[in-house]
């Protein structure tokens, strides 16, 4: 059986709305130059947010498993954003800044793969609708 998520999303005047994740809330709005007070990020920016979030748990996971020490990840979702309406993304880029000494390349090549083919949800679901490729960056810390 599969599960089900369900979230509630709630106006909040202007065009903010706040979203209840398990109890854990969001504020979205818009910039004030497109009509909203700024109060919170855009949801289009936080399907970025969802990427890097959802691989970065798989990658910090694996590494571990792997016994790989590092000090740092840190993760940039890059997205182009079409011109005309509906706004959408229709290619991502992600870009995997690991800190630590000596780290082993190819287990971080792995780890990511695992990552890309395997275990993120997220970004199996974008690849379905767009281009989403990665890299990978050291810093020997």
């Amino acid at each position: 059986m599969s599960d089900k998520h369900s979230i509630k999303t709630s106006w909040k005047g202007g065009l903010a709305f706040e979203a209840d994740i398990n109890g854990h809330k969001i504020t979205m709005d818009a910039p004030i130059e497109e009509g909203g007070q700024n109060s919170g990020p855009g949801p289009k920016k936080l399907q970025l947010v969802a990427l890097s979030g959802c691989t970065g748990m798989d990658v910090v996971s694996i590494l571990k498993k792997m016994r790989v020490n590092f000090t740092a990840v840190d993760i940039e979702v890059q997205g182009d954003v079409t011109d005309e309406n509906p706004k959408q993304y229709y290619k991502m880029h992600v870009i995997y800044t690991i800190t630590g000494k000596n780290l082993p390349m190819e287990k971080l090549e792995k780890a990511v793969k695992m990552s890309e083919e395997t275990y993120c949800g997220v970004g199996a679901l974008y690849r379905k609708a767009i281009e989403v490729s990665s890299e990978i960056r050291i810093i020997e810390a």
